[in-house]
């Protein structure tokens, strides 16, 4: 009697789950990829959708088209909604209704969300940016500013509409704050005739000392030297403490913002929850050097859910880099387990920090080599080309990318669903 293949369940189809398929693909093993989409998304260029730089299909791709030719994965979009992780099992929820899945070793890479710290009722006033919703919900936001500014007759409601906030300067309000800033003074220039849309404030609030703290300081100098030039207003030094459809307040001051997104700060899936593990206080798997569920030598956690520190003892960061190693190493253990061997543990390889800001603008870390401005952004371009999933986004993104360049025009300025006045309020 034939023997059944051990059964690989991976929750969530980003870098890591993607990233483990892929490496499972000559394993004897039978894979079911669980993912409440149906596509793998290219996060880094997420903001790009939200600023009508690119179009959704251009940074993600359906899951089964890329896992087509792997004959031993299963796709099945659905969430999940438990672990039961002393019976062996996973709680879906389908087309069909509820049902458990076996499994004989669990990848659990759901990724984080937003974290409002303890101010939920903030998410109604200023979403935030993790899924293609998201993205085409706040470029609907953005877009719609600029729209009831010119059909507004009041000065005062008209300066709030053209008044931007990003709350939180790590790379995603960077990358917005300049972006945004570039579309108020270069794409919708002669555009209006009520307003004159370069009038608009695009600022950046950081609770902290300083914008992108990931970085060395004399790049995040260099950072807010280049938002200042593209006309971005930086405070730093003072947190947020209240967001409303009116705008927010920083200290003594309230600010007067009709858009305000936040940037600030994520929070685990509470899918770690269900594994009854100690959590950090964001929410994430404490867990053991091979990546492993302590108590659970076959639950596997990888991607932003996994907190663990690198051999300097700082944490590996949630970046895609890190997700992809995570997810080939989950893969390379299972393997292993196969075989009757351990697995090794996991060493993060860091190869550098890119963020951009703009235009010709950019900041490069990459250990022994820091730059900035122009040549950073040509850097920062040509790898987020490389890294993309699929030749087909590679080259669409790279013609966006073009004729944006020459003409400043952006290619996904579409406002959909008509102008429900309620969406803004």
């Amino acid at each position: 009697m034939t023997q059944p293949l051990p059964h690989v369940v991976i929750v969530g189809g980003g870098f890591a789950g993607l990233w483990a398929a892929r490496a499972l693909r000559t394993a004897p093993v039978r894979i079911t990829l669980l993912d409440r989409g149906n596509h793998h998304l290219f996060q880094p260029l997420l903001y790009q959708v939200a600023t009508a730089g690119l179009s959704a299909p251009d940074i993600a791709a359906p899951l089964r088209q890329i896992l087509r030719r792997q004959e031993n994965v299963e796709v099945r979009m659905a969430t999940v909604s438990r672990i039961d992780a002393d019976a062996r099992q996973v709680e879906i929820e389908d087309a069909t209704g509820g049902q458990r899945l076996d499994f004989d070793y669990l990848m659990l890479a759901s990724g984080v969300t937003h974290d409002y710290f303890g101010n939920e009722q903030w998410a109604a006033h200023a979403p935030g940016l993790k899924t293609l919703d998201d993205a085409l919900d706040l470029r609907r936001k953005l877009l719609l500013a600029f729209e009831r500014a010119e059909a507004e007759t009041d000065p005062d409601e008209r300066d709030a509409w053209l008044s931007f906030a990003i709350i939180g300067g790590g790379p995603t309000g960077v990358e917005l704050a300049g972006t945004l800033s570039e579309i108020a003074r270069h794409t919708l220039s002669g555009e209006f005739r009520n307003i004159d849309p370069a009038r608009a404030r695009v600022r950046l609030v950081e609770a902290g000392p300083r914008v992108l703290s990931s970085f060395p300081d004399d790049l995040s100098r260099k950072a807010r030297a280049q938002l200042e030039k593209l006309g971005v207003e930086v405070h730093t030094g003072v947190p947020v403490e209240e967001i409303t459809a009116e705008g927010y307040r920083r200290g003594e001051e309230f600010v007067r913002a009709r858009t305000v997104v936040w940037a600030a700060g994520v929070a685990a899936s509470p899918l770690a929850q269900c594994l009854g593990v100690p959590l950090d206080r964001a929410g994430r798997v404490k867990v053991q050097p091979d990546l492993s569920v302590p108590g659970h030598p076959c639950i596997f956690v990888a991607g932003d859910l996994a907190a663990i520190d690198r051999a300097d003892g700082r944490p590996v960061p949630g970046v895609a880099p890190a997700a992809k190693q995570m997810g080939r190493h989950v893969a390379r253990t299972i393997l292993a387990r196969l075989d009757g061997r351990e697995g090794t543990h996991f060493r993060y390889r860091d190869y550098g920090n890119l963020a951009t800001i703009g235009r010709m603008a950019a900041v490069v870390d990459l250990g022994a080599w820091r730059f900035s401005g122009m040549l950073a952004w040509w850097f920062w371009l040509l790898a987020h080309l490389f890294f993309l999933v699929g030749f087909r986004n590679r080259i669409v993104v790279l013609l966006n990318w073009s004729v944006a360049y020459w003409t400043h025009q952006r290619a996904a300025r579409i406002i959909l669903g008509g102008d429900d006045r309620s969406d803004t309020k």
